[in-house]
């Protein structure tokens, strides 16, 4: 993705940056100079905040009088440097607030190519500057590292900078020191924790910020230098560790799943202890009860301070912890994301960071006992829900369903649940669950990740809510509502108009709802694109993060098994009565609905037959494997028409049940060419016949009516031929081609072995794989994603000559009447958000 280009001034949101003082003025009069002289961002666009956290000198004086153009904010005591940074941005201006150390200085494009990141990529709600030394040579910050017991670290911190971390990436946090958050998202969050005072602030907002579903991203083009020793210097090391270790046990109380805390949290305490004792060189031992013939006395025991301060931060984390219980609450309700999300975020979870000997070995027990190498390395929950029959024989959504759980299941867990009553799977490599509506909810709260398929949002409304936070995947490669147009016109036109209605507020709620959608094929996305565009879902935010918006809606059409077909049994000739072993038969493979047309190809069948005797058509299926599934008209029209040609089992068979589905490829391989006819509507033209996809499984050269994706694919690929629709002359002729023209046939098939490699499940599926290895919400679902650079709003004056033109135009248009009916909206309006902002 570039960098937006950010010359025109409009587009520059406004950036308020914010430096705390505490006894350091020397260095913060620097950085603030460096901030007016230095930075390649127009100072119109620029405010700058500097809170002086009670420094007792003669701090303010000096960096009123050095930096007149800064705003001084005093606050009446030292409250850190997270609750400096929070007071100022309560009083900040800015859409991105910027925090910069005050002994740090900016390189030129700091501001710059920050705004540049937040302005193209609306999923990013901070952006972590690069850090080095104040020379230029060392590194201070390109990376964030989290142990599991919640202690952050600078990674490569201290090594010679050599170009190899000049490439932006998605970090889980980002170092106070230099960073940038939206405002607005700052402020729903609550900002830093100023529990922590100082130490991992910075560490718990990048992680709460990831937790919710925003980015923090690394940018090496936004860049500082630090000193790295004036805020340090009044802190001993003692005390540095004290909060370290409380901090961090903080953090990982707020941030960790109940599940992962549970295992987490006890053995975090335990090893605070062992390194409290192993730092500080403590004889663990000294009060065994096998060591009393000793000399004993009640004197005190030296204790080194650094060793203290572990003791002490189990101490004072036990007395934040009704605070901190709040805090978590609040955390866990708005997380979307979960632990095994952001493991990779975290680099090392396992690092033990400590090179203490005995503290190492207290680590390995620790994580042995717990199963903690089990918790941070839990594989993601995902949640395949689908209405349709899960049994030997499967229909379409069945089949996707069962493929979409068979290869994510490779990197996670995944349960495939049906609704449906008939629940009698293969043997599988994941689970497979029955499950009634009202039992849904279980499996959509254990699951990280939902995808699902026709009315299943409709059983699990808690899921439909905005406030939801679920992760949903919605697979709508099946526009049910222009199917129900044909299937519909078997019944009266009352409920044909209901249930369309019905339907398309159905697929309404999951466009509305979904984090990421899958379709299959350029068409149907085409025409979901319109249908998210008109629900307000193509946000200036996302099109400028992806103009393709493909990752909102991608393409995963169905797929193949990537081993080809084996014949495990005899299937149609030489076993169907009536079709020899040399007979040549076309299969129709699949069931007969409206929106298909058979007819034709009867007519089609029985004038090829005059002067083909050989020729056999097979009907793989004519009951749908799914009980709620009624037979459809067409198909007893089918039958009735080939009865009249006088074609039923001489031309013409039926297969009255539905193949297994591990039993397909047997009729597939007897066939000597694939069929698909269909009728010329709106219902073709997005359609996604699958049947041809085990045409090209089994190698079949494929007969097609024209008008849907399909008909593209066997066209440009030249892998059969392609005819116009309800004309039986020409199907005729084209079955006569692909049956009896050896050469052309051969041609077919050699040209269909590349393409059927494009079709494999691992390959058309890798859209949804991707996903689901670093799943979020859609950028417009994430909360506080207002626009960055908003319309600022009129003065009094301008207001008031943009209300008299209105009256004026009202009046043109409709005297008192008009203007009488526009005031009693706009104050209804205006009632309506003064409700909505209490």
């Amino acid at each position: 993705m570039g960098v937006a280009d950010l010359s025109d001034r409009s587009v520059l949101p406004l950036v308020s940056v914010i430096v705390v003082n505490y006894r350091g003025a020397d260095d913060t009069i620097t950085c603030l100079r460096a901030l007016r002289d230095e930075l390649d961002y127009p100072a119109d666009r620029l405010e700058v905040l500097c809170v002086d956290n009670a420094s007792g000198d003669d701090s303010v004086e000096r960096i009123r009088a050095a930096a007149p153009d800064v705003r001084v904010i005093e606050s009446d005591r030292n409250l850190g440097f997270a609750g400096g940074c929070n007071l100022a941005a309560r009083n900040a201006s800015g859409e991105v607030l910027a925090f910069l150390n005050n002994d740090a200085r900016p390189d030129r494009a700091w501001v710059r190519a920050a705004v540049a990141v937040l302005r193209a990529e609306p999923t990013v709600g901070a952006v972590a500057s690069k850090v080095l030394d104040w020379e230029g040579r060392h590194v201070d910050f390109v990376d964030g590292g989290l142990t599991w017991f919640g202690m952050g670290y600078k990674r490569h911190a201290g090594e010679v900078d050599d170009g190899s971390h000049d490439a932006a990436r998605d970090v889980l946090f980002g170092t106070g020191s230099a960073l940038f958050v939206r405002a607005e998202l700052f402020a729903a969050v609550g900002g830093f924790d100023e529990r922590f005072f100082m130490f991992y602030e910075d560490v718990d907002l990048g992680w709460r910020l990831n937790l919710r579903g925003w980015r923090v991203r690394y940018e090496p083009r936004s860049l500082t230098f630090h000193r790295h020793h004036a805020s340090m210097a009044e802190v001993s090391s003692a005390r540095e560790h004290y909060l370290l270790e409380r901090n961090a046990l903080a953090a990982l109380y707020k941030n960790l799943s109940d599940e992962t805390l549970a295992r987490a949290l006890p053995a975090a305490m335990a090893l605070a202890v062992r390194r409290a004792t192993a730092r500080g060189e403590i004889d663990p031992t000294q009060l065994e009860i096998t060591r009393r013939g000793e000399r004993e006395d009640d004197s005190p025991v030296p204790i080194d301070r650094s060793a203290l301060a572990g003791m002490l931060a189990i101490d004072q984390f036990v007395e934040m912890l009704p605070s901190l219980r709040r805090s978590r609450e609040e955390e866990q309700q708005a997380r979307v994301r979960t632990d095994a999300d952001l493991v990779p975020l975290m680099r090392k979870a396992m690092e033990p960071a400590y090179p203490l000997p005995r503290y190492l070995a207290a680590h390995d027990a620790l994580v042995e006992v717990f199963g903690l190498d089990e918790v941070f390395g839990r594989p993601r929950r995902i949640a395949v829900i689908t209405g349709d029959t899960v049994s030997e024989r499967m229909a379409g959504p069945a089949i996707r369903a069962w493929h979409m759980a068979e290869v994510l299941s490779a990197e996670h867990e995944v349960r495939l649940v049906s609704v449906n009553a008939l629940v009698n799977p293969p043997e599988a490599g994941f689970a497979v669950v029955a499950a009634q509506p009202r039992e849904l909810g279980a499996h959509v709260d254990w699951a990280d990740i939902v995808v699902l398929q026709g009315h299943v949002l409709e059983m699990v409304p808690a899921l439909k809510k905005a406030e939801s936070r679920k992760i949903v995947v919605c697979d709508v490669y099946d526009p049910m509502h222009l199917e129900l147009l044909e299937q519909g016109r078997d019944t009266d036109d009352e409920r044909r108009a209901k249930d369309l209605i019905g339907v398309t507020n159905v697929l309404n709620a999951q466009l509305r709802r979904g984090d990421f959608f899958l379709c299959a094929s350029e068409r149907q996305r085409h025409f979901w694109l319109g249908h998210l565009a008109s629900l307000g879902r193509l946000t200036p935010g996302l099109y400028d993060n992806d103009p393709t918006v493909r990752s909102l809606l991608s393409v995963v059409p169905f797929g193949l098994p990537s081993v080809p077909p084996r014949r495990t049994g005899p299937a149609i000739k030489g076993v169907r009565p009536g079709i020899s072993a040399d007979d040549k038969v076309v299969l129709w493979a699949g069931g007969v609905y409206s929106w298909f047309d058979p007819l034709t190809l009867l007519h089609a069948v029985h004038r090829l037959a005059e002067r083909r005797a050989d020729v056999r058509l097979f009907f793989l299926g004519m009951k749908h494997p799914n009980p709620d599934v009624p037979e459809m008209g067409m198909a007893e029209q089918t039958r009735a028409l080939a009865r009249r040609l006088g074609l039923t089992d001489k031309f013409v068979f039926f297969n009255e049940s539905w193949v297994p589905y591990g039993e397909r490829q047997n009729y597939l391989l007897d066939a000597d060419c694939g069929v698909t006819t269909h009728f010329e509507h709106v219902e073709t033209t997005f359609a996604f016949r699958t049947r041809v996809l085990d045409y090209l499984w089994s190698g079949l050269p494929v007969v097609t009516t024209d008008g849907d994706s399909f008909a593209d694919l066997v066209r440009d690929e030249r892998i059969g031929v392609v005819v116009p629709p309800e004309d039986p002359d020409a199907l005729a002729a084209a079955l006569e081609q692909v049956l009896y023209d050896e050469e052309f046939a051969a041609e077919c098939r050699r040209r269909i072995d590349p393409v059927r490699e494009r079709f494999t499940w691992e390959s058309v599926l890798a859209p949804l794989t991707e996903f689901c290895r670093d799943p979020r919400p859609a950028a417009d679902r994430l909360p506080a994603s207002a626009p960055l650079v908003r319309t600022p709003r009129p003065g009094r004056v301008a207001a008031m000559r943009r209300d008299l033109a209105l009256l004026r135009e009202y009046f043109d248009a409709g005297g008192p009447v008009e203007v009488a009916r526009r005031a009693t909206g706009r104050l209804r309006r205006l009632a309506g958000e003064r409700l909505r902002g209490r």
